[in-house]
Formats: structure tokens, C-alpha cells, sequence
């Protein structure tokens, strides 16, 4: 069975805006140029036939889809794609010690230990292994058109999977506010046709 799948950040919070860690253990909102992105992505996009939407069990990426929701798409709430767990740094503003973690982490990443984590946090392992869980549900759903909105660290992770890449490279996918990743599944593969697309928010200012 062949699908269409359409893959999304969650539009902006002012945790993003300020650079205050979120992670998936702060359940934030968007602010108003989040809404205003995802007013801009549901104009763009309303007329996609989707069958199915798919999100993080976090409010902000609930608000994003709110538009496609709103006409009655059957919708379902997965933790397997919530953000990564950013632990004790979570709510934290950039500082040094914010900016030496989260550098030595991700460079760990790179080298491919992907058993480091912040303190009480989770690593790309763990995420790995529930985007794994994902990745099952997408192919065995009925649906042949699927819109998904998840967060920016597994959004990375996630494409990676999906090409068939070491997710010691997640962090060469760029992941804006409501980025669209499009994604076709045939023959019991994935191909990325789309990536990052941001058309949508041209008429946002």
C-alpha cells in the first residue's frame, strides 16, 4: 500500500522564542506567531484529503493541527514522538553550563554514543528505539494520507530513520517552525520528496 505522509514541527512558544529548553517534559503553548504559522500551514494545506493526524501528546503540537482537527480528521496522540526528555535542563535559559551540556551531548551524538544524556534526561538511543515504534504504526496503518506533527530533536531523529541513515547525522535536517517534511512509503520504503518546505509561511510577517 502506498502512502502520502506529511510530517511537521509545531509552530513557535515563547520557549522558543526565548531559547528556554523545553524537552518533553514542558507542556507549553503556542504564542502568536505559532498561531499564525499554523493558521498559515492549515490555509496552505486544507485541501489535502488527510485520513489520519497524528501527534505528540503535547499541547503544542495539538494547536498546530487544530485547523485539520477541527474538520473532523480522526485523530490519535502517540508519546513515542514526543520531544526527547531534555531532564534537569528543562525550563532552563541558555547559559554556559546550558550550552556545554547540550554541546558535549550532541557531539557525542555525532560520534555515535548515543547512550549520553542529560542529567535525569533521555538519550538519541532511547529516542531511536521509540521512533522505531512509530515507524511500525506508520506502515501498518490503513491510511494513505497522513499528517504528522512532532518536535524538532525527534523530527531530526526521525527523518534520519526514514532515509535509512545513522542518526549520528539528525542534526543536518533543518526543522523550522511548522517545516514540512512530505514522505512517501512504497514498496515498503520511505523516500523524502520534501524537506523543510516553508512556502506556506509566506504570507506570514
Amino acid at each position: 500500500m502506498e502512502k502520502e505522509i506529511f510530517i511537521i514541527r509545531h509552530g513557535q512558544t515563547d520557549y522558543n522564542n526565548k531559547g528556554i529548553i523545553q524537552g518533553s517534559g514542558i507542556n507549553s503553548v503556542l504564542n502568536d506567531t505559532g498561531k499564525l504559522q499554523a493558521g498559515a500551514f492549515f490555509e496552505t494545506y486544507n485541501h489535502q484529503p488527510f485520513e489520519l493526524v497524528i501527534t505528540s501528546e503535547l499541547q503544542r503540537t495539538h494547536q498546530t493541527v487544530a485547523g485539520f482537527l477541527g474538520n473532523g480528521i480522526p485523530w490519535v496522540k502517540l508519546a513515542d514522538i514526543n520531544e526527547i526528555s531534555w531532564g534537569k535542563y528543562e525550563g532552563m535559559e541558555r547559559n554556559e553550563e546550558t550550552i556545554r551540556v547540550y554541546d558535549e551531548i550532541v557531539s557525542a551524538w555525532k560520534a555515535g554514543d548515543y547512550s549520553a544524556r542529560p542529567e535525569a534526561g533521555e538519550s538519541a538511543e532511547e529516542l531511536s528505539e521509540r521512533l522505531q515504534r512509530f515507524i511500525d504504526l506508520l506502515k501498518k496503518r490503513p491510511e494513505s494520507r497522513i499528517l504528522v506533527c512532532t518536535h524538532g530533536r525527534t523530527l531530526r531523529c526521525l527523518m534520519c530513520m526514514l532515509e535509512g541513515r545513522d542518526i549520528s547525522n539528525m542534526d543536518e535536517y533543518a526543522h523550522e517552525n511548522t517545516g514540512l517534511y512530505k514522505v512517501h512509503y512504497r514498496d515498503e520504503q520511505f523516500q523524502v520528496s520534501l524537506k523543510n518546505d516553508l512556502m506556506h509561511l509566506a504570507q506570514v510577517s
